[in-house]
């Protein structure tokens, strides 16, 4: 190693060295200023990572920790060429949480719309002026407008009905196409020498309602800051639901207050910029709410969107959800509502709430949509 500056340019070292981290210095000697500095600002975000030591990469660090991100951000934008720029500000948002990043209006304008920047909106929004939080809210409409075109489909398919093969429909509709009788009815059109099969009449089946009376369903989600994936998801999922025959829904947030968000389900992207994250967990209140908003009990579905970790009086909230499910309500705890299905939740109030009545489970929201279609179907 002694040779390596022999064999290697000095800007070779310093790249080096800048790769290796600190623990190289005694073989590859020490850094500029510029290099020096830039080895800071990675140190700053990089160092971060739980897993660096156990992969052998950087380590220590040169006092980087004492500067804030909007120091950091300015001086990255010193540093790195462009392309740099972006990748660093997208691994700060996106893989290592640094929410604060998006009150810059310069970041928000480069990083792609993704769940993960539309999380890290959430929690900065109220930091934002009035320019960052406008293009804030273009980019949580263009998310939630992709989590919207996936989610919808799946519940339209959920709510759909079964198919009636019994049953004719006028309708004419790709999706309850039968094509087996189609070709039966049609098998006297068949031309032998242009092997091919003329349609006149295609068949179409019906599909059952999956209910006839109307139905009351109460989205009741925690807005604690460790279940922001979950009130993404039910305030997409709200919209949803809210035109669907049959079903009146009510979205409810709450930590240690109840916010009816109602009023908002049809405008997502509104009812997210309300959200307020964060605070305490009172349970209980919440589902002695839900079940004064419902008329019909026997009608009535109460899905909470929690991690069950309570904070009030835990024989408050298994009392209320028994005295629901004797009354006719259906309860479903739903311990996770994002699509990494990555529950983390207080396995003893899940158990408790289950010996009372509810049904628990940790599920997609897609999947979600099937079993609130099921219970419907019951």
């Amino acid at each position: 190693m002694s040779d390596l500056p022999d064999i290697l340019s000095i800007p070779e070292l310093q790249r080096w060295r800048l790769l290796l981290g600190e623990a190289s210095e005694d073989r590859l000697g020490g850094l500029d200023e510029r290099i020096q500095a830039m080895d800071s600002a990675l140190e700053w975000l990089y160092g971060r990572d739980p897993e660096r030591l156990q992969r052998g990469e950087r380590q220590g660090g040169h006092g980087s920790s004492q500067l804030s991100t909007p120091e950091w951000i300015n001086t990255i934008h010193t540093l790195f060429p462009t392309d740099v720029i972006e990748r660093l500000e997208s691994d700060a948002v996106l893989r290592y949480g640094i929410d604060d990043v998006v009150t810059n209006v310069d970041v928000l304008k480069r990083i792609a719309p993704s769940e993960g920047l539309l999380r890290a909106v959430l929690h900065t929004k109220h930091l934002m002026n009035p320019d960052v939080l406008q293009l804030a809210r273009q980019l949580v409409q263009q998310v939630i407008e992709q989590i919207m075109a996936k989610l919808a489909h799946e519940i339209r398919q959920s709510f759909s009905g079964t198919r009636d093969r019994r049953r004719r429909s006028r309708i004419a509709n790709a999706r309850n196409f039968d094509f087996q009788r189609t070709v039966r009815d049609n098998l006297h059109r068949w031309d032998p020498q242009r092997q091919k099969l003329y349609i006149e009449s295609p068949v179409f089946i019906s599909r059952t309602k999956r209910h006839s009376e109307a139905w009351q369903l109460v989205l009741l989600v925690d807005q604690s800051g460790s279940m922001l994936s979950s009130v993404i998801h039910a305030a997409v999922m709200a919209a949803c639901l809210w035109d669907l025959p049959g079903v009146r829904t009510h979205l409810v947030a709450f930590d240690t207050q109840v916010v009816d968000l109602t009023a908002d389900v049809q405008d997502p992207v509104e009812l997210l910029m309300k959200v307020q994250l964060g605070g305490g967990t009172h349970i209980a209140q919440a589902v002695q709410y839900a079940r004064q908003l419902i008329d019909n009990p026997q009608k009535g579905i109460i899905v909470l969107v929690s991690d069950f970790c309570e904070g009030g009086y835990h024989g408050a909230l298994i009392q209320h959800i028994r005295q629901s499910v004797q009354s006719g309500i259906k309860v479903l705890g739903l311990a996770a509502l994002d699509n990494e299905v990555t529950p983390h939740y207080d396995h003893d109030i899940a158990q408790a709430m289950v010996n009372v009545g509810a049904q628990v489970a940790a599920m997609t929201p897609g999947e979600l949509a099937g079993w609130l279609a099921e219970v419907l179907d019951a």
